[in-house]
């Protein structure tokens, strides 16, 4: 069992001239390596709860513990050094380089040139950015989900143990979005911070909380909880109401592909003759073959009309472009599917490209299917 890295115990906020708290007595226990997600509706609290983390907001009343000690009884400074924060408006300085918006709170710190210099490029290569290209530009000259990837990278330069996220990727369009949620997901995968998120979109929430507390909107927890018994056994209407219909369209947010048994498509290599190659694709009776280079990394799929028409195999078919990294979900590859107007989608090594297997629809749909088990309420698991 993770130990708990943040313990919040009676946590309240109460503002002048307000009769409601802003936060009214929040207890949670947030374990060590785990990303939890704060949602609820406009003015739950997400948000000045976080703050109160690192007292960025102090509390009216309350405790909260990091990694064992009391943070309102340490410097503010000193605690907001231990602990990285991303906004949803990024904040980057706009007058300092990408490199120095990363090294800023490791000069605080009075690191020297070298070790911060070295540390900006490994982060710079964590989140996805060539440290050539990016360390000497300024943040206009980047997209927002650049300049998102260089907050992430300034609030992890310090290595700190708990990462504080409030909306992160809320201002990004979906598609960047999705695709800056997959690099947190690969980002922690290493790391292994305790982050906390604050998020408005319960199925971010899913898809990245390994917990989630969902605040009502009088600013209490109305459920702490994993997603999956965040979907099959919410605490309350109010709970059932914000998750809202279609959880078991949620649910293949919580199957990583890894976790499902994959098919090997039938593979070819380009130096192959056509002939033969369309001679084993009637034989296997399989509706096409996938070429690969000598690094089994997907070029095209063949389909025997293709191969009827003499070409050489790279010079025929469709390109191979449904893929997805072996972290997917499995509501990315039937996103995946249904984006390519397919019915199946190559799952691929994430760092050189390699081919690890294949979803089909078939194969996602068998994978989700209760068991005879789950379907009778027979079994350890629980029901709604």
């Amino acid at each position: 069992m993770p130990k708990d890295m943040i313990q919040l115990e009676g946590l309240t906020k109460r503002y002048s001239g307000q009769r409601e708290p802003a936060v009214d007595n929040i207890s949670m226990d947030i374990p060590e390596g785990e990303i939890v997600v704060l949602v609820g509706p406009s003015g739950c609290g997400k948000t000045t709860t976080l703050k109160m983390i690192n007292r960025l907001i102090e509390p009216t009343s309350g405790t909260i513990h990091l990694d064992g000690e009391d943070v309102t009884r340490i410097d503010p400074k000193n605690l907001r050094r231990r602990s990285g924060y991303v906004i949803q408006q990024i904040g980057l300085f706009p007058h300092m380089k990408v490199a120095q918006n990363v090294g800023v709170v490791p000069s605080m710190l009075g690191w020297d040139k070298g070790r911060i210099a070295e540390r900006v490029d490994e982060l710079l290569e964590l989140v996805g950015l060539d440290p050539s290209t990016y360390r000497n530009q300024y943040p206009k000259q980047l997209s927002g989900g650049q300049q998102q990837r260089v907050g992430v990278a300034r609030a992890l330069a310090a290595d700190p143990p708990v990462l504080l996220m409030d909306e992160p990727f809320g201002a990004l369009d979906p598609i960047t979005r999705d695709h800056l949620q997959n690099e947190l997901l690969r980002i922690q995968e290493g790391v292994r911070k305790t982050i906390v998120l604050v998020s408005h979109d319960i199925d971010e929430a899913i898809k990245l909380g390994d917990r989630i507390a969902v605040l009502a909107q009088n600013a209490h927890i109305a459920q702490y909880d994993t997603p999956d018994r965040l979907l099959s056994s919410p605490a309350n209407d109010f709970v059932e109401k914000f998750v809202g219909s279609g959880a078991a369209v949620r649910r293949l947010s919580l199957t990583r592909v890894r976790d499902v048994e994959l098919e090997e498509p039938v593979t070819v290599l380009p130096d192959e003759d056509p002939s033969a190659v369309r001679a084993r694709l009637q034989d296997t009776g399989t509706w096409a073959v996938l070429l690969v280079d000598d690094q089994k990394r997907p070029l095209r799929w063949l389909t025997l009309r293709d191969l009827e028409r003499g070409r050489k195999l790279e010079e025929t078919g469709v390109r191979a472009e449904a893929m997805i990294p072996p972290r997917a979900t499995l509501h990315d590859a039937l996103d995946e599917m249904l984006t390519a107007f397919g019915t199946v989608v190559l799952v691929v090594d994430d760092k050189d490209g390699t081919l690890l297997g294949s979803l089909t629809m078939e194969s996602l749909l068998r994978s989700i299917q209760p068991t005879g088990a789950e379907q009778t309420g027979i079994g350890g698991g629980e029901g709604r």
